[in-house]
């Protein structure tokens, strides 16, 4: 006989089926026996005149089959694919197409999540482009706001050395106020003691005119004694020294009016002069408060971009190490439940961190457009 093995089956043709099978290497599906070899005893066997005998035995069999090798060596490659084909069972079979179903359901199962972890994946990655680019961007507007904060102080320096001139310089105006004052008062005390010169000469004169008068008349018509013996003639030159003195007071007085009127003029164009200053001062100083205010509003602005900045940084870093994490996880083969649970971890922190992101961004579109101006306005400016 000649045998072939068929999965769990023994088929056995005439001898002559050998050559027509070396020949086309197809076995023939009509064969003259076929022996089912599950749950089959297969086992070695001293038989007469067989030297490499084969027992075949089954409970259901009535009695056993006895093959025979032509040498020990395929004697015992007989007997292990004889052992071996025994073991599939139709039961076995069975179980090993559902495994088989199992494994390409879960082949298949894994395929669909590894697909939907790229795709989740290639949209967490457009959303960190996005994020990195808000990122640039803040950075952008970071330098932006330091180039304005240098200005801010510029311009406060500026203001500053200005406010220290006109400082020095009210502080001239007052300095020649008061020399003006002071130079007032002078002239007011030197006017005050001419008048009273001049009233006093005033006086005198008249004390003189009233004393020739009793002179000449007194004085007998006949008489005419020389000039210089003369009491008439010596009043008349007490009384031409009287009027050159008082008309020389009068030009001094006149003088003093005129530098009196001429220190008004100049105390109140001083005085105006220190008005406008000093308005001028003040309006530095309100714009140098206001300047102040808005830089230390700016400060703390830059302050607190650059704080979520930092955060927004930490939790990209966070996101960026989670999808790598996770990535590798996907591409790894071999894979186990601590692995399973770190890649759970990371799915929960990113959608944590894309969650959030959403969150603010519907946030941001449901405020008002007055607040929102009155938030962003600094970077307005």
């Amino acid at each position: 006989r000649f045998f072939i093995i068929k999965e769990s089956f023994l088929l056995y043709y005439a001898e002559s089926e050998k050559k027509s099978f070396e020949s086309n290497k197809y076995f023939n599906i009509h064969p003259k026996g076929v022996i089912p070899l599950g749950g089959c005893i297969v086992e070695p066997k001293d038989e007469p005149n067989m030297p490499y005998a084969i027992k075949i035995s089954h409970e259901d069999f009535h009695g056993n089959i006895v093959l025979a090798a032509e040498s020990e060596f395929e004697q015992a490659q007989w007997l292990e694919m004889l052992q071996e084909s025994g073991k599939v069972t139709w039961k076995n079979a069975q179980l090993g197409e559902a495994m088989i179903e199992s494994l390409e359901a879960q082949g298949l199962q894994l395929a669909k999540e590894k697909q939907e972890y790229l795709d989740k994946l290639m949209e967490e990655t457009e959303e960190l482009c996005l994020q990195r680019e808000q990122k640039e961007e803040l950075e952008r507007l970071n330098q932006v706001l330091e180039a304005e904060k240098h200005q801010f102080e510029e311009v406060v320096r500026e203001l500053r050395l200005e406010q220290e001139q006109i400082r020095r310089e009210l502080e001239l105006t007052a300095r020649s106020l008061k020399g003006v004052e002071e130079e007032k008062k002078e002239l007011r005390s030197l006017t005050q003691s001419l008048q009273k010169t001049l009233e006093e000469l005033s006086l005198e004169k008249q004390q003189m005119l009233e004393m020739l008068e009793e002179n000449e008349s007194q004085l007998p018509p006949s008489t005419s004694p020389s000039k210089e013996q003369s009491p008439i003639w010596g009043l008349h030159c007490s009384l031409r020294q009287i009027e050159e003195k008082m008309q020389q007071l009068l030009e001094e007085k006149l003088l003093a009016e005129k530098r009196m009127k001429e220190n008004e003029e100049r105390s109140r164009a001083l005085e105006e002069e220190r008005e406008f200053y000093s308005s001028q001062s003040q309006a530095l100083q309100n714009s140098l408060s206001e300047l102040t205010a808005e830089k230390q509003q700016t400060e703390r602005d830059l302050k607190a971009e650059v704080k979520v900045r930092m955060d927004l940084e930490k939790r990209l870093r966070e996101a960026e190490e989670a999808l790598q994490s996770l990535e590798q996880g996907l591409n790894s083969l071999d894979r186990n439940k601590e692995k399973e649970e770190k890649m759970k971890a990371d799915v929960s922190n990113l959608r944590k961190f894309f969650e959030e992101c959403i969150r603010n961004a519907e946030l941001e579109a449901k405020m008002p457009v007055i607040m929102k101006n009155s938030v962003y306005i600094h970077k307005a400016a």
